[in-house]
């Protein structure tokens, strides 16, 4: 190895992507690389527990109260869970182009902040993960990556339905309706931030037949996880900076053992999780919690940043927070809000999933684990008691599932796949030049 190199990570402020990009930066930081992180004020420590330096940024004015990590979004999502019992097609309005307005301000208020963190550190490679652009990145001159932890529909394609419309893929009878929707309730906004873009030194964004982009892609490395047995069929080939890893899970940094008396106690063990920010949703987490009180099964609950508020079952144990990766090896099956962290995740591990979606691509991965038969899609707030029952069941019995999932995980794990993307960033920050598929 040559001279270490300054490796630069900008996760968006979620636990999955910062987590994500955690879990390749402790490969880079092994091979002698300087890694730090960017991160919101409220994650500050986080990484640095981890051994990273950090950096810290805000994305709006601070409040006048202390927050936990997240806790804009976590916020942000409680005050608008109402919206998520609505269809995908009127979300767009009421919570889709919200949320990229918040995210859109965000990169507004932070773009000077940025300018002052890159000219201090003076990267040889900036890797974003995030859902729209940040013009600082592009502006800078510097390699950067583009890492997409979200389902990989985000990038458009004919034959891909429209990101966060949670379509089937062999139905395009309402894509067309939705995407209509999405002119409508996104032009204006994307148009602005179009400008923005440019006149901040990054480029134009695209608006194709398949809906707008608010995030440019690479010209040097654009890097998405998904296991190929899920993937989507294209009409059009990604560009030749794409590459498809088939996870990046993050080593587990931690044991975990399930607590007594339930390690003793007979019945399937499921991991039930909605995410750092389906979680702040108590009432669902709630009835989630009762009806499995009700089965023989044993479970782990995630509970999130509002454990305080959810009772456990005594065939329960749990905690605001649990290292995932040491818990998946371990359990029969997934009940997930459809987060792609966990979704990957849990084909790393061999895991059937029921998935809850709630927003975003959720939607897209519980459709995409369902028609490709890795497991069930339920109405997240309108499912009948027995038909999550039923589903929890009948996937626990499918032995075909099991060691059609027990294969993939095998396959998937020799991959590596967090050291194939820390091949990639650590090629891209060598030579400064694009990395071709």
């Amino acid at each position: 190895m040559t001279t270490g190199k300054t490796i630069v990570f900008f996760p968006e402020g979620a636990y999955g992507p910062t987590n994500n990009c955690a879990g390749i930066g402790a490969v880079l930081r092994a091979r002698g690389h300087r890694v730090v992180f960017i991160l919101e004020e409220s994650f500050a420590g986080t990484l640095a527990a981890k051994g990273f330096e950090e950096r810290l940024m805000r994305l709006g004015p601070p409040p006048a109260e202390p927050e936990i990590p997240g806790q804009f979004w976590i916020d942000f999502i409680r005050d608008t869970a109402p919206v998520f019992r609505k269809p995908t097609i009127q979300q767009l309005g009421e919570f889709i182009a919200p949320t990229f307005q918040a995210l859109i301000d965000g990169a507004k208020y932070v773009n000077p902040r940025l300018e002052e963190i890159i000219e201090e550190l003076a990267p040889d490679v900036i890797v974003e993960d995030n859902v729209v652009s940040f013009p600082a990145v592009m502006a800078s001159g510097r390699p950067w990556v583009r890492l997409l932890s979200c389902n990989p529909a985000e990038v458009k394609d004919p034959l891909v339905a429209p990101f966060s419309s949670g379509y089937p893929a062999a139905d395009r009878s309402e894509w067309q309706a939705f995407l209509d929707e999405v002119h409508h309730t996104h032009a204006a906004m994307w148009n602005d931030f179009d400008t923005f873009c440019r006149e901040h030194g990054a480029g134009g964004l695209t608006w194709g037949m398949n809906g707008p982009d608010f995030m440019h892609d690479s010209p040097y490395l654009n890097i998405y996880s998904y296991p190929a047995e899920a993937d989507y069929h294209r009409a059009e080939p990604l560009a030749p900076t794409w590459h498809q890893l088939d996870s990046t899970v993050r080593a587990a940094d931690t044991t975990w053992e399930l607590p007594e008396p339930l390690a003793s106690r007979q019945g399937a063990l499921i991991y039930l999780s909605l995410g750092s920010l389906g979680s702040a949703d108590v009432g669902l987490m709630q009835r989630l919690v009762d009806l499995l009180g009700k089965t023989q099964h044993r479970v782990i609950v995630s509970k999130g940043p509002l454990a305080d508020q959810i009772t456990l079952h005594d065939n329960m144990t749990g905690a605001g927070f649990l290292p995932q990766p040491a818990i998946l090896p371990q359990v029969d099956l997934v009940i997930t809000h459809g987060g792609n962290n966990t979704v990957v995740e849990s084909f790393h591990h061999g895991k059937p999933m029921i998935v809850l979606p709630l927003f975003w691509d959720q939607v897209d991965n519980a459709q995409r684990v369902h028609e490709t038969g890795f497991g069930r899609r339920l109405a997240t707030y309108d499912f009948a008691d027995a038909e999550l029952t039923d589903a929890i069941d009948a996937l626990l019995a499918d032995t075909v599932l099991h060691a059609r999932m027990a294969t993939i995980a095998a396959r998937m794990q020799s991959t590596a796949g967090t050291v194939r993307a820390a091949d990639l960033i650590e090629r891209l920050a060598l030579t400064g030049e694009p990395v071709i598929r």
